[in-house]
């Protein structure tokens, strides 16, 4: 965050310096204070934006409304929030229960402080066009634009969880792969086909290093060898060159090569088809986790939009007596297209 003080708005850092929030979250550095401070400012922006939509009625329904905003938030994600930690679970991610709830958090915390940031828009409508369905609608749609921009901040932190790794199961250690690799007997190394053992007079005396290894060399070696002590080299089949890897093996591989083209004891970690880089730019394969968090986010709003209806009403028609809830009957998608016919 630019600044050397802290803000004290938890929005302003949210917003100024997302990366360094999702990179507490991934640490879970001081989760706890964190969330406390976007649950208030949550409450506290929702209470504000809950009041201005009760005020199209009276001011006992602004002040119901001003209750009852923060409630739908929260009971929502009350409801919504086990059954994503558990998807998580399911498929092998590694979040723990304060990562999801300081995830879902900055979402609802932009949601509603977007939301209030609309509140004197909404407050001159409902001054200078006084239209209960106009009203209803403007508001409605506000905060679906504010749900929208705080769920994209969710799947964006979401996307640097996974970057980090901590929505793909584990994967063995470091130590692990050791003591696999200390379990896998060795493998000796392959003897070029041309190459033959030296061969030691009988009279020679053996030297120092009497217990290393004979060493073989190619036959035209061991042959000027012999010529050299004086020695008729025998009649020896004329011996092919052993076969050398390539100077230059390039860097990408564009497929794999006819079979011969390297040696039978070129190692296998030095083929470049064998484990493709990872070539930068090139996209990625989407984890489970991200795809449930998709189908999470309308099971979020699903329950969120019920939960309206059922707490209704938060505008309060003016041709209605006062009352803290309606009875259940319709749904809120109904109202809405009942609501846009009437205009």
């Amino acid at each position: 965050m630019s600044g050397d003080r802290p803000s004290p708005l938890v929005i302003e850092r949210i917003l100024r310096d997302r990366q360094g929030i999702w990179q507490q979250i991934v640490a879970e550095g001081d989760l706890n204070a964190l969330t406390g401070r976007m649950l208030a400012s949550s409450a506290i922006a929702l209470a504000c934006y809950g009041a201005v939509l009760g005020a199209f009625h009276s001011p006992l329904m602004a002040l119901t409304s001003a209750l009852k905003l923060p409630l739908l938030f929260l009971v929502t994600l009350a409801i919504c929030l086990p059954t994503l930690y558990l998807f998580n679970l399911v498929f092998g991610a590694r979040l723990s229960v304060r990562q999801s709830l300081a995830l879902v958090m900055v979402a609802i915390t932009v949601t509603s402080m977007l939301a209030v940031a609309f509140a004197p828009i909404s407050l001159f409508f409902l001054i200078t066009a006084p239209d209960y369905g106009f009203f209803k609608l403007l508001n409605v749609a506000i905060l679906t634009l504010s749900a929208l921009v705080g769920l994209r901040f969710l799947t964006g932190g979401m996307q640097v969880l996974n970057d980090h790794g901590l929505l793909a199961p584990a994967v063995p250690t470091a130590a692990t792969a050791g003591e696999v690799n200390a379990q896998t007997p060795a493998v000796p190394a392959a003897v070029p086909a041309g190459a033959v053992p030296v061969s030691v007079p009988a009279g020679a005396a053996p030297t120092a290093d009497a217990g290393a290894e004979p060493v073989a060399v190619s036959a035209g070696a061991a042959v000027a060898g012999s010529a050299a002590n004086g020695a008729t080299p025998a009649a020896t089949p004329t011996a092919q060159p052993a076969a050398q890897p390539p100077a230059h093996v390039p860097a990408q591989w564009g497929g794999q090569p006819a079979p011969g083209s390297f040696p039978p004891g070129y190692p296998a970690a030095q083929r470049p088809w064998a484990t493709p880089p990872a070539r930068r730019g090139e996209p990625t394969q989407r984890p489970a986790s991200m795809t449930l968090l998709y189908i999470w986010i309308l099971l979020f709003g699903f329950v969120g939009t019920q939960l309206a209806w059922t707490l209704r009403p938060f505008f309060g028609d003016p041709g209605q007596d006062f009352s803290l809830f309606r009875s259940i009957d319709g749904n809120f998608y109904a109202e809405i297209l009942r609501t846009i016919a009437n205009l």
